[in-house]
């Protein structure tokens, strides 16, 4: 810590960190000891909690849970005999060290948008099959002109020609009941549609829109071979709504377009002034809960530190009634555009420069399937500190810092810590890399030969 953010730091002789008693509970950090100066300058140590045992994807232990269930292990049900392998006849044993003939694999795709997590996932699961020897394409219904010959249109009579096709499903769409038509094998794998109570009040047609995709989706129960989670969270999600054969596949998150990205040097001049910069990366959409940014915002700046600034990347336009309702409760506040940044959407060098350049990464959303920006904040060596509600825990897999239940006085003192020791800094990001493992290309390989050798025997 320099000397100057050292003295800043001092300024507010009223914060103490408290990680004693039942507030330690809710803690789950990657160190055995936290250690820390109070602004007095007195050094003091505190044991916390070991970190819950991380779990892989196909590893679980017994504290891992979701939603008070005990997650299971990564993998799909039992392979079974299909009609639809041109290059093996059903009656033919495959070993599991055997790789699968050459099949038809397609993707289909609502929408494909530059820079969309989804539609990433899918380009990328596509670039592993294809070096399988598998033909692949991605079709979508509405395509960015950027994407255009990288995703083929829906239109094209061979989407419909697959010998597996996979659905993503994050929104209603006429291909879902073209996908039930299907005479090969029709897979969905589930994102996650956001519960309409969330934009009760700001969005009744959004509300009515994320209704009838939830209640599309649960039509397709029984007239799919295997329905996808990419999360167990969403998996267990499938299984209440009745789908018979479910499995987790996890979202194949492209972080080396942040990593490999050329740095911008003007924005990271303006960012490297000083303040400390807390991210958030997402939809300004009601279950980010980005209202309770703004009231975190002001227990550090009364507890902790004045000389911070939020920085709020992503769509502005999802939910403008919420956005009016954030901008309203700032100015409620008396808080500074200099200190509050909504810059939207932005391209992918400025997006790696804000993650290179923050102190700390916050998530307070209460409602997720995955959420990709805490895999980005990992990549990128960005101490995570979540709510831990919905997906958000099996996500981060023990990494980063969660707490429960959502005491903001006490996100505030965690913020702190991370921002200004430099122990428990150093252990929270050495656990994030060693959870990073679980996204890469040879991992990600493995959970899709399981896949592919599902419907090739």
């Amino acid at each position: 810590m320099s000397p100057r953010s050292s003295t800043r730091y001092c300024r507010t002789r009223r914060w103490r960190p408290r990680l004693y008693g039942t507030r330690m509970s809710y803690l789950t950090v990657c160190t055995q000891k936290i250690s820390t100066r109070c602004c007095c300058g007195r050094l003091s140590k505190y044991n916390s909690h070991r970190a819950v045992p991380r779990s892989r994807y196909g590893q679980t232990s017994g504290n891992d849970s979701v939603n008070g269930n005990a997650s299971r292990s990564f993998g799909f049900p039992a392979p079974r005999p299909s009609k639809h392998c041109r290059s093996h006849p059903a009656a033919v044993a495959r070993t599991p060290s055997c790789r699968p003939a050459e099949m038809v694999i397609n993707q289909w795709l609502p929408a494909a948008h530059r820079g969309d997590a989804v539609g990433d996932s899918a380009r990328r699961v596509r670039g592993l099959l294809r070096e399988r020897g598998h033909e692949s394409q991605v079709y979508a219904l509405t395509i960015d002109a950027a994407l255009n010959g990288d995703v083929l249109p829906f239109t094209d009579p061979a989407a419909q020609r697959g010998d597996v096709t996979i659905l993503h499903f994050a929104i209603s769409s006429p291909m879902s009941e073209a996908l039930a038509a299907l005479p090969a094998q029709r897979v969905i794998q589930y994102h996650n549609i956001t519960p309409p109570h969330f934009f009760a009040g700001y969005d009744a047609d959004t509300a009515a829109l994320v209704t009838k995709g939830r209640e599309e989706l649960a039509n397709l129960a029984g007239r799919v071979d295997l329905a996808l989670g990419d999360s167990e969270y969403n998996r267990q999600e499938l299984e209440t709504l009745g789908f018979p054969d479910t499995g987790v596949f996890p979202i194949a998150v492209d972080t080396r377009r942040l990593t490999d990205a050329p740095p911008r040097l003007a924005l990271e001049h303006i960012l490297r002034d000083g303040l400390t910069n807390i991210l958030f990366v997402g939809r300004m959409a009601p279950n980010k809960k980005l209202e309770d940014h703004l009231r975190l915002a002001e227990h550090y700046k009364r507890y902790v530190d004045a000389f911070h600034r939020f920085i709020f990347v992503g769509r502005e336009d999802t939910c403008p009634r919420y956005y009016a309702m954030l901008r309203a409760l700032m100015s409620r506040y008396q808080m500074t555009s200099e200190r509050f940044w909504f810059v939207g959407s932005v391209p992918d060098e400025d997006l790696a420069t804000f993650y290179r350049t923050a102190h700390a990464y916050v998530s307070l959303s209460e409602h997720e399937g995955f959420c990709v920006p805490l895999v980005e904040a990992m990549a990128t060596d960005v101490p995570v500190l979540a709510y831990a509600s919905t997906a958000v825990p099996e996500t981060l897999g023990g990494a980063g810092v969660t707490f429960s239940p959502k005491d903001l006085e006490y996100a505030a003192e965690m913020l702190g810590l991370l921002v200004y020791d430099d122990g428990l800094r150093a252990g929270v990001l050495d656990g994030q890399r060693r959870r990073l493992e679980d996204f890469t290309d040879e991992r990600l390989g493995a959970h899709l030969d399981q896949l592919v050798a599902r419907f090739a025997s």
